[in-house]
């Protein structure tokens, strides 16, 4: 291990989960679970992770239990019998090599309406699309405006699915907040044109989210760990910004760090990008300035080419591997906290026993063909 990883290899506390590491398995949807059930080849997948090195695997995007939840085909759920005991397997399989596991929880909201011709709510007709204002950007309504009562249901589905986490032995859990998902869709002014409680300025955008974090944390008691993923781009705009400012980002984070976040994953297409002028810093890095909570930074760790391609608005087809020199060096004067790994991972399920042993060079490169496998 070279001077510069060192950081990354020194062990880490969430609250009081102890992490081996630095390093976590961003969560990555892989569409590998026929039925909603993740069978025992997603449990070894993500036991390879684990036995490779990551000190903490956050899950695929799981679909907490509201009909109108998912959008995509062979995601998992988060809830019944046959789902939970399948994610049952993962955690005992991840466990049983020393590894520290969470689930994504995830309402794909308006998103589920994107699909058909002209992007109507047609391919869910008897669930269809919703959020905040039925809108999937500024001017494009596709889905139904949520009531209170759709607002209420959507937090228990996501209260009750950390609840199952703790029960079926998970470590800790993680709310997907960011890139234009449901609960995204809340904090985002181009989305949320809502005049109640949940909508207007950007704290009053956030009370969505903390009325899940709050009512999750009321359920699971004090030590359990919750960490928000929240991100300023979106699927439907790479450019959308939440706070244009520190200030603004303090108005985000500061309602939401009090309603019982313990972690936030700052999500980022590129990671080495400032968020704001004036500083080098990240999302992150000011996400850690102003809470003072553990920080996951991530987006295009260890790879050349950005995960998402600007232009084919994809996935990128495949990208070389590329030092991690200038993400130590940000990671030992404090930056952040955990670094998440995600393409990477995927090709290499022992990138952190690679690099901690100095064996770069020996990383593969990324290609769109390792995701036709769940190797």
């Amino acid at each position: 291990m070279s001077a510069d990883t060192d950081a990354l290899f020194t062990p880490f506390t969430i609250n009081k989960m102890e992490l081996p590491n630095r390093v976590v398995m961003a969560p990555m949807t892989r569409n590998f679970s026929p039925d909603n059930i993740p069978g025992d080849n997603v449990a070894a997948y993500y036991r390879r992770r684990a036995e490779g090195g990551a000190g903490l695997i956050i899950t695929e995007g799981t679909y907490v239990n509201h009909p109108s939840a998912g959008a995509y085909e062979n995601v998992p759920f988060f809830y019944g019998d046959e789902a939970l005991a399948g994610w049952k397997k993962v955690v005992d399989e991840v466990h049983a090599v020393g590894g520290k596991i969470a689930p994504q929880l995830w309402h794909t909201g308006i998103m589920r309406g994107v699909g058909g011709e002209g992007m109507t709510m047609e391919p869910y007709p008897d669930a269809p699309a919703c959020g905040p204002s039925g809108l999937l950007m500024p001017g494009k309504e596709i889905g139904h405006t949520m009531s209170l009562d759709d607002i209420q249901k959507v937090v228990a589905a996501y209260v009750q699915g950390a609840v199952d986490a703790r029960a079926l032995g998970f470590d800790c859990v993680e709310i997907h907040g960011a890139h234009g998902y449901m609960v995204d869709q809340f904090f985002w002014e181009g989305t949320n044109q809502r005049d109640d409680a949940y909508g207007g300025s950007l704290a009053k955008r956030t009370q969505f989210a903390v009325d899940i974090v709050s009512g999750i944390r009321a359920k699971v008691g004090p030590d359990f760990p919750i960490i928000f993923r929240f991100s300023q781009w979106k699927l439907m705009d790479y450019h959308a910004r939440l706070a244009n400012n520190p200030e603004e980002l303090e108005q985000f984070l500061k309602p939401l760090s009090a309603a019982g976040v313990d972690a936030f994953h700052c999500s980022t297409r590129r990671f080495w990008q400032p968020e704001f002028e004036g500083s080098d810093l990240n999302l992150a890095g000011w996400t850690k300035k102003i809470t003072g909570k553990p920080c996951i930074t991530v987006g295009s760790i260890s790879l050349e080419e950005d995960f998402l391609d600007e232009k084919a608005r994809g996935i990128s087809e495949h990208s070389e591997p590329a030092s991690i020199g200038n993400l130590a060096t940000r990671l030992q004067r404090g930056d952040f906290d955990l670094v998440a790994v995600g393409r990477s991972i995927i090709s290499n399920p022992d990138w952190p026993k690679l690099i901690k042993s100095g064996q770069e060079s020996q990383l593969r490169a990324y290609d769109k063909s390792d995701l036709v496998t769940l190797d």
